[in-house]
C-alpha cells in the first residue's frame, strides 16, 4: 500500500491534470483577446511583429531570432520579439516577448526559462516598478537571481551571475504570478468567452556574483523606461 503522502501526491496530480484538460477543452474554439502589447502584420496569415524601441535611454540595441529550440517546442502561432540593449559602458540587457495564439501552451512556467540553460535560481521575490506613462502606475514584477558556472574560452570555469526580471499582460490584465494568469484566463473563459492573449515579457541581464542588486537596479530602470513603448495595458485598462 502506497503510503499517505504518496496518495495524497496522486490525488493531487490527478486533480490537476484533470484541471488542465477542462481548460483546454474550455479554450478551444474561443474568441481569442487582443494583445497588450504592440503588434503589426507580418505580411503571412496572421502573424504577427512584436514591435520593440530600437533605443531605450541610452542603450542601442540589436534585434535577435528566436532560437531553433524554441520554434521547435513552441506552436506555430506563437510570436517572440527579442532584442538584446546595450548600454555605453556595455551593461546588457536582453528583452524578450513571448506572444501566444490559440495555443496556451506558449507560455510556461518562467523557472523552465532558466533551469531548462543550467542557470540555479538562488531567490525570488515580487517587485513593483514605477511606469509614469501614460500614467503613474506600479508594474508587477517577478525576480529571480540566479547562478551558472560558465567554461570559458580558456579551458577553465568562472561563475556568472544573472538577473531575471519577468511579467505577464494581455489586453486589460497586468499579473507578475503564472497561478494568477492562469485563474483569469479561467475566470474570462466563463464570464466572457474569450481566451485572454498573454504576453510574458521577461528582461535578462548578467552580472559578477555580488553584483546582483547593482544589476538588477539598472534593468528595473531599463524597465520603467521601456514599458511605455510597447506595451499597451497600463492603469487604465488593467482588470482589478
Amino acid at each position: 500500500m502506497k503510503p499517505p503522502h504518496l496518495i495524497l501526491a496522486t490525488i493531487a496530480l490527478l486533480i490537476m491534470g484533470a484541471g488542465a484538460g477542462w481548460l483546454a477543452r474550455l479554450s478551444a474554439n474561443r474568441d481569442l483577446g487582443r494583445p497588450g502589447v504592440r503588434v503589426e502584420a507580418a505580411g503571412e496569415a496572421d502573424l504577427l511583429r512584436i514591435l520593440l524601441p530600437g533605443q531605450v535611454l541610452d542603450y542601442q540595441s540589436r534585434p535577435v531570432d528566436p532560437m531553433e529550440a524554441e520554434l521547435a517546442v513552441l506552436p506555430k502561432d506563437t510570436t517572440i520579439g527579442r532584442r538584446i540593449y546595450t548600454a555605453t559602458d556595455g551593461f546588457e540587457i536582453m528583452l524578450t516577448v513571448v506572444l501566444m495564439g490559440t495555443d496556451r501552451t506558449s507560455i510556461h512556467k518562467p523557472e523552465y526559462c532558466l533551469t531548462s540553460q543550467a542557470w540555479q535560481i538562488l531567490d525570488r521575490s515580487t517587485l513593483a516598478v514605477a511606469i509614469d506613462r501614460p500614467a503613474d502606475y506600479a508594474l508587477p514584477v517577478r525576480e529571480f537571481i540566479a547562478s551558472r558556472l560558465v567554461q570559458q574560452a580558456d579551458g577553465t570555469a568562472a561563475r556568472w551571475g544573472g538577473v531575471y526580471l519577468f511579467w505577464f499582460v494581455a489586453d486589460g490584465h497586468l499579473t507578475a504570478s503564472h497561478y494568477d494568469r492562469l485563474l483569469t484566463t479561467t475566470k474570462d473563459l466563463l464570464q466572457t468567452g474569450r481566451l485572454a492573449r498573454w504576453a510574458y515579457v521577461s528582461c535578462f541581464a548578467t552580472c559578477q556574483p555580488g553584483r546582483e542588486a547593482q544589476a538588477s537596479e539598472r534593468v528595473q530602470q531599463f524597465i520603467a523606461a521601456a514599458v511605455p513603448e510597447f506595451q499597451t495595458t497600463g492603469p487604465a485598462t488593467s482588470a482589478p
